[in-house]
């Protein structure tokens, strides 16, 4: 019944371990170096790489809802919607989606005429800070529009998610008995506490107003939603294992 499921898991794995190898060994290397510098190559390369890899982990996130709302509200047709073929398309979708989507954002960000400078006031290459350093308003509003239009997207998933979990939890309480309900809930919780860990450090990194932004809040907002999702998304999903729970109780 969860091979789709275990095999959408180990696409976010893949992602996760993506996502902190892009960003991490390097903020280490200039931590240990006492150099924060980095090339405009590699500055180009991060970006791509980091666009990438977090908008293939929310399209796949968003497809991980549609596999609880199938496995749950129509199970009987569960191997039939979600067949090995179908499961692949669905991830392939994810990746390749969020692959023109980073091409198309890295490409237009260094498209701009970059003369305000070239210290990016971050530990990683990221689009806002980077936007600063444009002196071309004709350009940086055309890259205000894709992040516009990024955001409809995102909110269309969102919303997405949000009516199949509408639809989970309605068939969940309609369960007649108490463990089939905890049964039921048990497998959507580990994907809830990632989306919602996911989504609202994004959201405060990304529309916390400019008056309440310092330096190290900046900093400590984007470890929050850059670093310590993926590194937390294999644990969430291990506390679902017996074996690891019980570990856990022994070192508490």
């Amino acid at each position: 019944l969860h091979t789709p499921m275990y095999f959408f898991l180990l696409n976010l794995s893949v992602l996760d371990l993506g996502f902190i190898s892009t960003i991490v060994p390097k903020a280490m290397a200039n931590s240990l170096l006492d150099n924060r510098s980095i090339s405009y190559a590699g500055c180009v390369t991060q970006l791509f790489f980091f666009v990438f890899l977090i908008s293939a982990e929310y399209f796949l996130l968003t497809v991980m809802a549609y596999d609880r709302y199938v496995a749950i509200c129509q199970p009987l047709h569960y191997r039939t919607l979600l067949d090995t073929r179908a499961c692949a398309h669905m991830a392939a979708a994810a990746w390749a989606t969020a692959f023109l989507y980073a091409l198309l954002h890295t490409a237009n960000t260094f498209s701009l005429p970059l003369c305000q400078g070239n210290a990016v006031g971050q530990f990683f290459c990221e689009i806002p800070h980077i936007l600063k350093l444009s002196c071309s308003h004709s350009d940086y509003l055309r890259e205000i529009g894709l992040l516009v239009v990024s955001c409809c997207l995102g909110f269309g998933c969102f919303v997405f998610m949000l009516g199949s979990y509408i639809g989970i939890f309605r068939a969940v309480l309609r369960i007649p008995l108490e463990q089939g309900r905890h049964k039921a809930f048990s497998t959507c919780l580990p994907h809830v506490a990632v989306v919602s860990l996911f989504v609202s450090t994004a959201m405060f990194a990304y529309l916390k107003t400019p008056s309440i932004s310092t330096p190290t809040l900046d900093l400590v907002v984007s470890v929050l939603y850059s670093v310590v999702p993926p590194a937390v998304n294999p644990l969430i999903y291990s506390l679902r294992n017996q074996e690891l729970k019980d570990a856990l109780r022994k070192l508490m």
